[in-house]
């Protein structure tokens, strides 16, 4: 694939997934969440190449015109979707595969304090992590699964699974475009789609009878008392 075949299918991720891109100009000036992963592309060619001091320097750079922190380390894949960008870091052992999407405030971290190694997750094809989700260590996120708003990921999780929570539990399965060719009809901008929603709903239902026992069992100890 050429250098101008690579910017189309990038301008196309964003054209379908962002409802409010107009046009490839607006893409390609006003998206610093491209605009990052351009930047990183550099300084990931000077970093193979052992200009680690100067790397970090313009990755620095990076992060103060973008928002986007992206270590030099770090294997981007094609076609990365990032949105909005602000408050996102990818540490330098993570791997995001292809026809990912990453959205505000993703940290993408390591639990140790080793320098060796892999410390940081792995995000296989098409992967979808929320707005304020945290993926935390050497883990695999399988292929076409999402991660919801403000998980905390700290298990493998299976190809194709949607999970929610802190710290994440799998709630479903998430379809692929291959099993289900209307899947960019149904993207789900920040990983929550009808089954999360039904969740949340469970847990509101289950919430508000807990209080309703807690509210009969008061009025049973008054009037145990009198």
């Amino acid at each position: 694939m050429s250098f101008l075949e690579r910017r189309k299918a990038e301008f196309e991720v964003y054209m379908q997934r962002d409802p409010v891109a107009r046009n490839w100009w607006e893409i390609a000036f006003c998206y610093p969440g491209l605009h990052a992963v351009w930047i990183h592309r550099f300084n990931h060619f000077l970093w193979s190449h052992s200009w680690f001091w100067l790397a970090r320097f313009f990755s620095h750079i990076g992060r103060f015109l973008t928002g986007v922190e992206i270590h030099p380390g770090a294997m981007l894949g094609q076609r990365i979707f990032i949105d909005h960008g602000m408050g996102i870091v990818i540490g330098g052992t993570a791997e995001v595969g292809d026809d990912c999407s990453i959205y505000q405030g993703v940290t993408l971290g390591g639990t140790t304090q080793t320098f060796k190694g892999k410390r940081h997750p792995t995000l296989e094809a098409g992967v979808i992590v929320g707005a304020g989700a945290k993926v935390l260590g050497p883990i695999v996120i399988g292929e076409q699964s999402r991660v919801g708003s403000n998980a905390v990921v700290v298990n493998e999780v299976p190809p194709h699974r949607t999970v929610l929570g802190i710290p994440a539990r799998i709630i479903g399965e998430s379809a692929s475009v291959e099993d289900n060719p209307d899947e960019k009809k149904q993207f789900a901008a920040y990983a929550v789609d009808e089954e999360s929603k039904s969740c949340e709903d469970m847990i509101e239902t289950l919430t508000a009878r807990v209080l309703q026992l807690e509210t009969s069992i008061e009025e049973m100890k008054k009037k145990k008392k009198s």
